[in-house]
């Protein structure tokens, strides 16, 4: 009679994942936003991984998180092999064409610069379907299934190529009415200054370039979503630091308008990442976005 015993099992992907995203972060709480989970999910998950190795792969202090000697050790083959697997899954996206374009956005990207742009994208390339998704920073396409990203960017993420659109470059705009009350850049030191959190170092940058000391931005307001400051300086609310890509519609509409000519650049560039080999209907949708700035994709 033939003998077949139980096998010794492999230890769960999932704290396979947890352990690599865990160690490259050296925190549970990045690894958390990285895979989509809570920061207690991937501690026991990693915990799970340490029972079945019978070793701490991390030691934990109230200061943080630290790899062990055995954590070290094994992190680079882990991250290789995690790579290995997006590149893989990418192969398959690539060979496996559908309408979908996965998208990822800065959430003021998505809302005022490609959102405006769908509705004529839609006329030119009516097979694709845009899905559209708002993260705070970049994908790695290496793990994350995007087709393609438009950020601020300064540089190209690791394992992503970028398309530049246009140099990033900002100036305080206002309500018309209210530009009427500033005939110098000092006069801002009379209104209400509003700027986005994800951008504290706008105004100091522009007075700086105006040789004028500004106000404090204490005295100011911050919005966590760039549209809703957007909003509150066309009703009036105060001065926005403009960032000339998200700003330019309500420009040409004549609901903002800019009172000094100042511009400054901020070393940013408004950029459309994808994966080094993006699938056919990604492709696509950058050559025609790349087209609608004069630009073309090499």
């Amino acid at each position: 009679m033939a003998v077949n015993p139980p096998r010794p099992r492999m230890p769960p992907l999932n704290s396979l994942r947890a352990f690599e995203a865990a160690a490259r972060h050296q925190s549970f709480a990045k690894a958390a936003d990285e895979l989509g989970v809570t920061p207690a999910a991937v501690s026991h998950q990693v915990k799970a991984l340490e029972a079945w190795l019978g070793s701490p792969l991390f030691a934990r202090h109230a200061q943080g998180l630290h790899l062990t000697e055995a954590g070290r050790a094994a992190l680079p083959a882990f991250s290789t092999a995690f790579d290995a697997m997006g590149l893989a899954v990418q192969e398959l996206r690539i060979s496996a064409p559908r309408p979908q374009v996965s998208i990822a956005a800065l959430p003021s990207i998505a809302q005022l610069w490609l959102a405006p742009r769908l509705p004529a994208l839609r006329t030119a390339l009516p097979a694709l379907r845009p899905s559209i998704h708002t993260l705070e920073e970049p994908p790695d396409f290496r793990r994350e299934p995007f087709d393609l990203a438009i950020f601020l960017t300064r540089h190209a993420p690791a394992g992503s190529r970028a398309f530049k659109l246009c140099d990033d470059a900002i100036f305080p705009v206002c309500a018309p009415a209210l530009a009427q009350q500033l005939k110098t850049p000092a006069d801002l030191s009379s209104q209400l200054l509003l700027w986005d959190t994800t951008w504290t170092g706008d105004w100091s940058l522009w007075f700086e370039a105006a040789g004028v000391k500004g106000p404090s931005i204490d005295t100011g307001s911050e919005f966590s979503l760039y549209s809703m400051a957007l909003q509150a300086a066309i009703d009036g609310a105060g001065v926005l630091m403009g960032h000339e890509a998200l700003v330019s519609r309500a420009l040409a509409a004549g609901s903002l308008v800019a009172p000094f000519p100042r511009r400054v650049a901020t070393g940013l560039s408004l950029s459309i990442l994808a994966p080094d080999r993006p699938p056919a209907q990604a492709a696509q949708m950058i050559d025609w976005l790349l087209a609608q700035d004069g630009t073309k994709r090499d």
